[in-house]
């Protein structure tokens, strides 16, 4: 059997990783790691791939940062050589970047079945381009692999036939289960190289509603500096926010908010797993810090992982700046929220995945 994933970003590789190596325990199975080229990332070096134990990319499209149309345009070109070369019985996709949508697209129409990892997600704003992404993937996808039950509620409303719908986790986990402890062997070295002596906040924004207006930034930097005064914050920045950031001239106290440079994922994973509070846009943060208890607020409106929220330590702060700071202090008073991890979230989701899918290829030979 020959499978083809396709990746385009940084997290997509955190999700991938496990289900490559939970394959790769199978017989017979020959893969194709393909990374689309849509996200530069820094921290995207061989000791990256070293750490989640995975090959480089077989191919890298080389797509890189172009308009929505143009980049989805272009990977769908670009992939539908290696797919007529190659040929595989099984495309497997993973979350909601336009490499995911446009390689759905590609297989569809070249009747080559394909497979969508993190099914189902929905935060019901179509202003957000991933949703589209998301939507359109699971309206064409053959197995919707999901990780909660709300998101096999949102398939069955849009009409999904159910029998496509597979409840089996959250891929991520598994790679935050696996390394965990090397994250935490990392941490008396990179506590002392940061002086991360005693609570401190994590930061980390990224969706262009919050760091690309000039006076939504400057809000939030206002709100940062008001909480480091109580607590110490650190915010891993893009060199792009960055610089942005300096162009506003804005007084930043920067022994209490110390903004760096970004980390690698292992470093980050450390300083989320012994942070107070972590104050986040990011869809996968909201994921891993409920899985490690750690409070989360969100600074979005709304949210397509739902049970982070219900079961979860998220709370949504919207663009609301005083209750972010109602919330932190809330949390440093000790009136933390107390989470649960959500069902399947166990670190197991990959075996799921590849049972089904050699379960498939059994049946139809």
């Amino acid at each position: 059997m020959k499978i083809l994933h396709v990746v385009g970003a940084r997290p997509n590789f955190i999700k991938v990783a496990p289900v490559i190596a939970a394959l790769r325990e199978r017989e017979g199975v020959v893969q194709i790691l393909v990374h689309t080229g849509q996200h530069y990332d820094i921290n995207m070096t061989d000791i990256f791939f070293d750490q989640l134990g995975i090959p480089e990319p077989n191919v890298n499209l080389e797509v890189g940062s172009e308009s929505q149309a143009a980049q989805t345009a272009n990977i769908m070109v670009r992939l539908e050589r290696i797919l007529l070369d190659d040929r595989p019985d099984l495309v497997l996709v993973y979350g909601d970047v336009n490499s995911t949508l446009a390689a759905a697209l590609v297989c569809a129409k070249q009747l080559i079945p394909v497979g969508h990892i993190e099914a189902g997600l929905r935060s019901f704003d179509r202003t957000m381009p991933e949703e589209i992404n998301r939507l359109l993937t699971d309206q064409i996808a053959d197995f919707l692999f999901t990780p909660s039950p709300e998101a096999d509620e949102n398939l069955m409303r849009e009409g999904v036939p159910q029998g496509k719908i597979h409840l089996v986790g959250n891929v991520m986990i598994d790679t935050l289960v696996r390394l965990l402890p090397h994250a935490q062997e990392r941490w008396p070295s990179l506590q002392f190289s940061m002086k991360l002596n005693g609570q401190f906040g994590l930061v980390t924004l990224h969706r262009p509603s919050n760091v690309d207006s000039s006076s939504r930034l400057s809000s939030i930097i206002s709100a940062l500096n008001t909480i480091s005064n109580d607590m110490p914050l650190y915010f891993p920045i893009h060199p792009r926010t960055r610089q942005r950031l300096a162009s506003l001239l804005l007084n930043i106290d920067k022994t209490k908010l110390n903004i760096i440079d970004p980390i690698g994922y292992m470093d980050f994973l450390a300083m989320q797993n012994h942070a107070m509070l972590v104050i986040t846009d990011s869809g996968g943060i909201q994921e891993e810090t409920t899985f490690l208890r750690v409070p989360c607020l969100t600074m979005r409106e709304n949210t397509e992982r739902p049970i982070t929220v219900k079961l979860g330590t998220n709370i949504l702060v919207g663009q609301d700046m005083e209750k972010l700071k109602r919330e932190v202090y809330r949390i440093l008073n000790g009136e933390v929220k107390q989470g649960s991890v959500p069902p399947l979230w166990d670190g197991k989701t990959s075996e799921r995945i590849a049972e089904i899918v050699i379960g498939w290829n059994n049946r139809r030979k």
